[in-house]
């Protein structure tokens, strides 16, 4: 049986509670706590920073994925790690020497994850896929919470199952934007592993049920 990881986006949580919905996480059925740090200049909004994320992690009982939206992300790498992240994800766009920020985040001792913008092909990531253990599919474009799900990204996913098995990689594909109930099957039936879902969650009556919900429906 598979057993698809289910990632919140802490972005979409109540900040002013932000403790109470890290404590939610942690007794829910979640497998990873999704971080993301957006900067105001590679992505259009700015989330929060480390005195954030310490805090965070200071409770997270669970894998702490961050996703980097900003500029230079090289910069950042051994903060990110003492601050306790374990997966690592810089964007395709933002990287000029991918090879090389790869290799910095696993010296680090994190998994290494590139994400990739609606518009960006598959087949750019051909000569490095073994090097990386996450590629984060966008399935809306990054900066903002609340969007709707990009259809095209069905097809993206299937080009990259495609890749990783031709390249015998064993890298994870995950999603990022726009996940409900009503997409989250056929996302793993196309390929996906990991689901980040935020306000489908977060908005939730119970979020609990809601991240069970979501475990049942994508466990087959």
């Amino acid at each position: 049986m598979k057993n698809t990881i289910i990632a919140p986006s802490v972005l979409a949580a109540d900040f002013a509670n932000l403790q109470r919905d890290i404590e939610m996480i942690n007794a829910s059925q979640a497998d990873w706590f999704h971080i993301d740090i957006m900067d105001g200049v590679f992505v259009p909004n700015i989330s929060f920073g480390m005195p954030v994320l310490e805090a965070i992690t200071k409770h997270a009982k669970k894998t702490i994925d961050v996703h980097l939206m900003i500029v230079d992300p090289d910069r950042y790498i051994k903060t990110f790690a003492a601050l306790g992240s374990n997966v690592l994800t810089v964007h395709y766009e933002a990287c000029t020497h991918l090879h090389r920020t790869l290799q910095a985040i696993k010296a680090e001792g994190m998994k290494a994850g590139v994400a990739l913008n609606p518009h960006t092909s598959i087949d750019l990531l051909e000569d490095v896929i073994n090097d990386i253990d996450m590629v984060c599919i966008m399935s809306v474009n990054p900066g903002f919470g609340g969007q709707s799900f990009i259809e095209n990204t069905y097809s993206k996913i299937e080009k990259l199952k495609a890749l990783i098995n031709r390249k015998n990689a064993s890298t994870l594909i995950e999603i990022d934007g726009g996940v409900t109930d009503k997409n989250a099957a056929q996302l793993v039936k196309a390929g996906a592993d990991v689901l980040v879902a935020g306000n489908f969650v977060f908005k939730a009556a119970n979020p609990t049920q809601t991240i069970s919900d979501l475990k049942q429906l994508t466990s087959f």
